[in-house]
């Protein structure tokens, strides 16, 4: 194995989910060999200044890392701005990065899968992602391509993320040009393009919707795990963009995957229809209206 990419951690004002993440990637393998950089968020109002005190509290007695570097925000950067600017500063030092958000818990062997995977891909230039989630209830191998790109526990090397356009408009407007919009939805099951739309029109601030159009556009694709290797605890209501209901709550997967280079180097046909299949069953607006009952039913009118 190459040198070890630095984790980064984005923190803002969530203590008690920062500490079930840092605890869980502390029991990762290489975590003591591991360089740890964490961008603490500044608050965005009066009452969230005690919550981000809280968690720098905790961040400040973290251990069990080679090194831990905290970068406190003076202000409020946002989640998309403290990602793009707290990657773009890691990445151009270190060449690769892996990373992750203050509610998700890694497998003890994340760090490993990421690092192997890293290293393994490093000069396939068609791939620029390796993403450590999958949803449940496909039959997927233990790793796979894809032209998608999730965000929940990823990694990448600093000649990929040099393809990230911040530009929504421009990306939206190369996808539109282009007829991408029905390939980029997955055969119009997700409305990912939609998701785009709204960020350009300020309806959202999503970093990851520019980050998996920048590299549709480019033709790239994403190493995925068939199992997942980080489990999210954020789907209570207390993250900025997560909401309140557990859809995407799957089990943690701690046992080791098979990481291998296929023959070729393209897109699992079959990973994508299983994609287009489990869209189609979860973002119907019956399923959609179903989800919506059982969270009111719960108290949750969100």
């Amino acid at each position: 194995m190459k040198e070890l990419a630095p984790v980064i951690l984005f923190t803002y004002n969530r203590p008690w989910h920062t500490q079930q993440v840092l605890h869980a990637l502390q029991q990762n393998v290489l975590s003591e060999q591991s360089k740890l950089f964490v961008f603490s968020d500044g608050a965005k109002n009066p009452d969230d200044e005690v919550l981000v005190r809280k968690t720098r509290d905790i961040l400040t007695q973290t251990k069990g890392f080679k090194e831990v570097t905290i970068i406190e925000r003076p202000i409020n950067f946002g989640l998309a701005d403290n990602i793009i600017n707290g990657v773009t500063s890691i990445i151009e030092e270190y060449g690769k990065v892996i990373v992750l958000e203050d509610d998700l818990i890694t497998a003890p062997t994340f760090l490993t899968f990421m690092n192997n995977a890293l290293s393994l891909y490093e000069d396939v230039d068609e791939v620029a992602h390796i993403h450590s989630f999958c949803y449940s209830g496909l039959d997927l191998p233990d790793t796979f391509l894809i032209k998608w790109v999730g965000s929940l526990g990823w990694a990448t090397w600093s000649n990929s993320w040099k393809l990230f356009n911040a530009d929504g408009t421009k990306l939206l407007a190369e996808i539109k040009n282009k007829k991408l919009s029905r390939t980029f939805d997955f055969d119009g099951k997700y409305p990912y393009t939609r998701m785009l739309k709204r960020q350009v029109e300020g309806k959202n601030n999503s970093w990851a919707i520019r980050w998996n159009a920048s590299l549709f556009l480019n033709n790239k694709l994403s190493l995925n795990t068939g199992k997942s290797l980080v489990h999210n605890i954020g789907f209570d209501g207390s993250g900025e963009n997560s909401g309140t209901q557990n859809f995407y709550n799957m089990s943690l997967y701690e046992g080791n995957l098979d990481l291998i280079i296929p023959d070729e180097i393209k897109e699992n046909a079959e990973a994508r229809k299983q994609f287009e299949n489990f869209y189609k069953r979860t973002n119907s607006f019956s399923a959609k209206a179903k989800r919506r009952l059982q969270r009111m039913a719960k108290g949750d009118f969100s």
